[in-house]
């Protein structure tokens, strides 16, 4: 039986509260540094209450948790849309040091709910080329932004950071596409393209839409709102097992129209061993 790069374990986990870095006068001068030239205020209230959460906080233990001490990673790509609340931090290089290994950090941003789809492609890249046996790929967000944007914005109602380990897995055939306004123009489109692909998949097919996406007479479980970047990940890792254990190929799909594009994970589990 073949093998081929593929997901084993997603977890997920919430938090609440905030960072003590929320509150490091740091903060400030850096937030009002980087929006200074666009002419953007500083939300003052967040800043002197000390709002927001650090994403190594977020994800370190969870990190510790996915992956054993004889479990190296070889890659750590970290994926995330809404700023992290200590900026200025190479937090992939700090999560780093929360696996085994010595992995390769990288970190991804500004493009929206795509980039945590980019960022799996990413991680398959690394192992397809034989550059990593095991690659991992974070996701967070919090919920304070220190300024005001320049056009309206959605933020997550809590802080959360997902896991997602990628090793080789006899018979799993894991594929991500990702498509733009050149392929999909229109919000119909949009929908006719994602029954396209969990047609393909076949009868039995688990279907799960991002907050959003509405794909009419689809058969398929929607991810409530609430948690822009990181919801479909974690009703992924609710829900994957149980679609593993039942041997269903599964479909994620998520539509971001800032960027106007489209992006899909297809899954399917290999036969029996």
């Amino acid at each position: 039986m073949s093998a081929a790069p593929g997901l084993t374990r997603v977890l997920t986990r919430y938090a609440d509260g905030r960072s003590e870095l929320s509150l490091d006068p740091d903060l400030r001068v850096f937030v009002a540094d980087l929006v200074r030239p666009y002419g953007l205020p500083l939300r003052e209230d967040l800043l002197a209450e000390g709002v927001g959460h650090a994403y190594e906080e977020l994800a370190a233990g969870l990190l510790t948790e996915a992956l054993g001490p004889d479990e190296p990673a070889d890659v750590l790509i970290q994926a995330f849309d809404s700023p992290d609340v200590r900026p200025g931090a190479p937090t992939s290089l700090a999560l780093s040091r929360s696996c085994a290994g010595t992995p390769t950090a990288l970190a991804l941003c500004d493009q929206g709910t795509a980039g945590a789809f980019a960022a799996l492609r990413a991680a398959l890249a690394y192992q397809r080329t034989g550059v990593a046996r095991r690659a991992v790929v974070v996701l967070a967000e919090q919920t304070a932004l220190h300024h005001l944007p320049p056009e309206p914005v959605t933020l997550p109602d809590r802080h959360c950071a997902v896991v997602l380990v990628c090793e080789t897995l006899p018979g799993e055939e894991l594929t991500i596409r990702q498509d733009s306004d050149a392929v999909v123009g229109t919000a119909e489109s949009v929908a006719e393209e994602v029954r396209r692909q969990a047609k393909a998949l076949g009868e039995g097919a688990a279907v799960l839409l991002a907050a959003g996406l509405e794909v009419p007479g689809l058969d398929a479980v929607r991810v409530p709102a609430g948690q822009p970047f990181t919801g479909l990940w974690s009703a992924l890792a609710d829900r994957l097992p149980g679609w593993r254990a039942e041997r269903r190929p599964v479909l994620l799909a998520d539509f971001d129209p800032r960027l106007g594009v489209l992006s899909t994970l297809t899954l399917r589990a290999g036969p029996p061993s």
